[in-house]
This record gives C-alpha cells, sequence and structure tokens, in this order.
C-alpha cells in the first residue's frame, strides 16, 4: 500500500511540475495583445530594397504620430483601420517621390508569423494582427517590426513599453526570454501550439 502512494505521490507531483512549464491562457494573449508590421519589397535588387526602407521609414514616421496616445491593441486597430487609406497615399506618395511608378497595396489581418528575434525580447511564431504593405510585385525580402507596443515607432526600452501597454510581468518574462528555463520552455511550447493551431 505504501509503495502505491508513494508511486502516486510522485506522479501528482510530476505533474505539477509540467503544468507549470505550459502555456497559460493569458500567455496565448501574448498575439492578440501584440500588432505587427510587415513591409515586403518589389524584389530583392539593390534598389527595391533601398525603395522598401525609404516607404518603411515614412509611414514608422506617421504611425508614431498616429498611435501616440493607443493604450491597448484594440485602441491601435482601431487607429490603423482608420487610417489604413490614408496610409496607402503616404506610401504611394513616397513612392511617387521616388520616381516610382509601382504602387503599395496595404492589408490590415491576421497573418502568420515565423519566430523572430529582436534586440531585448522573441516573439513566438504564430498569428498575429498584422499591417501588410506590399510594394509593387511584393516578392522581395521582408521587413518585420511589433507597432504595438510601439517598439518600432519610439526609442523606449522593451520592458517599460511592454509594461507601459498592459502586458504582464509572466508575459514579460516569455517574451525577453526571462532567467528560468520554465520561460524558455514556455515559449517553445507557445511558439507550437502559436504556429499549427492559431488559424
Amino acid at each position: 500500500m505504501m509503495k502505491y502512494l508513494v508511486i502516486f505521490t510522485a506522479l501528482i507531483l510530476a505533474c505539477c511540475v509540467l503544468c507549470s512549464f505550459v502555456p497559460t491562457e493569458s500567455d496565448f494573449e501574448i498575439y492578440q495583445n501584440t500588432v505587427r508590421l510587415h513591409v515586403l519589397a518589389n524584389s530583392d535588387s539593390e534598389h527595391d530594397q533601398s525603395v522598401k526602407l525609404f516607404v518603411r521609414d515614412r509611414v514608422l514616421e506617421e504611425l508614431r504620430v498616429l498611435l501616440e496616445n493607443a493604450e491597448n491593441p484594440e485602441d491601435a486597430v482601431v487607429v490603423i483601420t482608420e487610417n489604413l487609406e490614408y496610409l496607402r497615399d503616404v506610401c504611394n506618395e513616397t513612392l511617387a517621390m521616388l520616381g516610382e511608378e509601382k504602387t503599395a497595396v496595404l492589408i490590415f489581418s491576421e497573418e502568420k508569423y515565423p519566430t523572430r528575434h529582436y534586440e531585448n525580447m522573441s516573439l513566438p511564431a504564430g498569428v498575429y494582427q498584422s499591417l501588410q504593405i506590399k510594394i509593387g510585385d511584393a516578392e522581395g525580402q521582408n521587413w518585420w517590426c511589433v507597432l504595438f507596443p510601439t517598439l518600432c515607432t519610439s526609442a523606449a526600452k522593451t520592458e517599460s513599453a511592454l509594461i507601459k501597454t498592459g502586458f504582464t510581468s509572466e508575459q514579460i518574462d516569455i517574451l525577453t526570454d526571462g532567467e528560468s528555463p520554465k520561460y524558455k520552455i514556455k515559449f517553445k511550447i507557445l511558439e507550437i501550439f502559436g504556429e499549427n493551431f492559431s488559424e
């Protein structure tokens, strides 16, 4: 009897340990609490890549102002969708100024992203709310960024920007890799689920 009690107790403890590594519903909110930017160049030529960066910089300049008062992802989504036509005009005016005949197409939708590593954080692969800017044939290398929290439209430090926009301490530890293997494992599990089951 004692042997079975020990085995049962060991199994319960093992389950408790494993459960601490499994992402919670709050962890999966990372996907809905993040708004991404995806700029696709016309081609991989040096010229088209340079054009992409000009368009990117001009759009980010506008978005920095537009998203200044966004306090949550819902605010950010409303601002972006309400200004989609304006942002498209900004892109096309920039292209025309550069002497380009090609135009840009802007789409705001859910988009599947690969794992992306930034200077102070990583975002797991999965489906995110995303502003896509497709220049011309959109067959060139991508440029990715995070619009909300405003990590590519302001000079704010990563952690302070995440805290300011409502990410929990555990979500921040997952995104910034924490100091514990627990968060690294959670990140990997979150990535697997997000990449395969978020659509």
